[in-house]
C-alpha cells in the first residue's frame, strides 16, 4: 500500500493510461484536496464521453483507492 503524494498518484495513473489511450482518451492528476480527495482531469475522448463516469468510479477510482487506501474519493474537473 502507497502514501497519498502526487507521485503515487502519478505511478498509478501510468498504468491505468494505457487502457484509456486504446480509445483516444487519457487522464492527467489535477491536485489532492482536504479529506482525500483526488482530482483528476479527463482528457481527449474521455471528455465527452458518455462512458466516462463509469471510467472514472469503476476504472480509475477503484485502482487508485486499491493501491492508496488513504484515498476517499476520486472527482473529475475540467
Amino acid at each position: 500500500m502507497a502514501e497519498l503524494t502526487k507521485e503515487n498518484i502519478e505511478n498509478v495513473l501510468k498504468k491505468i493510461r494505457p487502457y484509456l489511450q486504446i480509445d483516444g482518451g487519457d487522464v492527467e492528476f489535477s491536485r489532492i484536496s482536504e479529506g482525500g480527495i483526488v482530482e483528476v482531469r479527463l482528457i481527449g475522448s474521455c471528455m465527452d464521453c458518455p462512458l466516462s463516469p463509469m471510467t472514472l468510479r469503476a476504472g480509475i477510482e477503484r485502482v487508485l483507492m486499491q493501491k492508496i487506501p488513504e484515498i476517499k474519493r476520486i472527482e473529475a474537473v475540467k
